[in-house]
């Protein structure tokens, strides 16, 4: 394969994985949770949870919001009591948001709503094509950690 087929052929593939993403993300999970969050607020919990302590600016720069945004976010997570504020331990004046118990609660919750409307995609696929996606996982999963991990050339360093 030439640079120009290979080149055209990894661009396809990033845009399906781009796409497919998207559709993941664009439709928040349907879940028993007494009060429907915007998707924004679910990742921020997610990224509470998942980096408990955090300052505002941490959770904006990672989530790539602007600072108010990240703020008007945050005040719905703490509305719900999700999340709380707590001081620093070296210096007071930092902010850093913990999970609480229930923001910690609804956060498996989404991400087992998300894991089965994912489930339920998969089970309509035929048992080729999820051999083919299971061939993969440990791709994606690389890929998935070159991201987050912030490598050369991707939008957040």
């Amino acid at each position: 394969m030439n640079d120009s087929s290979q080149a055209s052929v990894d661009r396809a593939l990033t845009v399906a994985l781009r796409e497919f993403s998207w559709a993941v993300h664009r439709r928040p999970p349907e879940r028993a949770s007494v009060r429907p969050m915007p998707t924004t607020a679910i990742a921020m919990l997610k990224q509470v949870v998942d980096a408990p302590g955090s300052t505002v600016g941490d959770l904006a720069h990672e989530l790539g919001l602007q600072q108010p945004n990240a703020s008007a976010t945050l005040r719905v997570l703490l509305q719900h009591g999700y999340v709380t504020r707590e001081p620093g331990l070296d210096d007071r004046r930092i902010v850093r948001i913990m999970p609480t118990e229930l923001g910690t609660q609804e956060q498996r919750a989404v991400s087992e709503a998300w894991a089965g409307s994912l489930d339920e995609a998969l089970a309509a696929l035929s048992e080729e094509r999820r051999a083919t996606l299971h061939a993969a996982l440990e791709a994606i999963e690389e890929i998935s950690h070159l991201l987050l991990a912030g490598v050369p050339g991707t939008a957040r360093q």
